[in-house]
Order: structure tokens, then C-alpha cells, then sequence
């Protein structure tokens, strides 16, 4: 195997826990967890829609084919977790809590970066009238 596929593998298998951990720990309504929502100045019933959209997007990443769902899954984490980094600065929650989504975030732009071509959206076919002729 490959560095740029462990990479790959490693970076989605962590996106892919965490958010699955994190969507069962919404929907199971662990006390902590909403909490932490409302502590932010969000209504409880976030952690539900939050809960759903988590572990749809770890399906997503993780099973094989679609990959313009795996697009929008990438875009939901991006939003979630920048989401969740700027809530923290706003709040005044301490600055830990803060860098810890950055992380994740960073994890999840690894897993995106180095998909393979399996995994990806083909470029569109550009038609003949629409291309731009060559300069000399």
C-alpha cells in the first residue's frame, strides 16, 4: 500500500469515527453532549438534526461509489466543523475548545485531498464550441 492511499484511508477512517461517534452521541441525547450545544447558545433540538446529519455523512464517506454525495458529505463536515470553531470563539468558550474542530478539519481536508480517482467527480466534457481557442 501506497503512502498517498494510507493516508487516505487513515485521515477518512478518523473523519469517519468522528463523526459517527459524535452523530450517536446526538441521537442517543447523552446529557453532556446537549449541553455542550446549548452552552453555545443553540436549542436542544440541534443536537438531533446535528445527531442525523453526522452519521449520514460517515455513511457517505465511507461507503463505495457516489461520488458527488462524498462531495456534499466533505462540504457538510467542512460546515460543521467550522461551524463548530467559530461558535466556540463567539461563545467564550475556552480557546481548546476551538482548536479541537481546526484539527478535526484538517484531518477531514487530508481525507479529501488524497481520494482516489474512484472517489471523485469527473471533470465535465467540455464541448467543442465552448473551448477556448489556443494562443500562439
Amino acid at each position: 500500500m501506497d503512502t498517498r492511499t494510507l493516508t487516505y484511508r487513515t485521515s477518512t477512517a478518523i473523519t469517519a469515527f468522528v463523526l459517527l461517534s459524535g452523530g450517536v452521541t446526538y441521537l442517543l441525547g447523552a446529557e453532556w453532549a446537549v449541553a455542550g450545544v446549548t452552552a453555545l447558545g443553540y436549542p436542544a433540538y440541534v443536537v438531533t438534526l446535528l445527531g442525523v446529519w453526522k452519521v449520514l455523512g460517515a455513511v457517505a464517506l465511507t461507503v463505495p461509489g457516489f461520488p458527488r454525495l462524498k462531495e456534499w458529505a466533505y462540504a457538510g463536515v467542512a460546515f460543521d466543523l467550522s461551524g463548530a470553531t467559530v461558535s466556540h470563539l463567539v461563545s467564550g468558550s475556552p480557546a481548546f475548545h476551538a482548536v479541537v474542530p481546526v484539527v478535526l478539519l484538517a484531518v477531514a481536508a487530508l481525507s479529501w485531498a488524497t481520494r482516489p480517482a474512484s472517489r471523485r467527480l469527473a471533470a465535465p466534457a467540455v464541448r467543442a464550441d465552448e473551448r477556448v481557442p489556443a494562443t500562439v
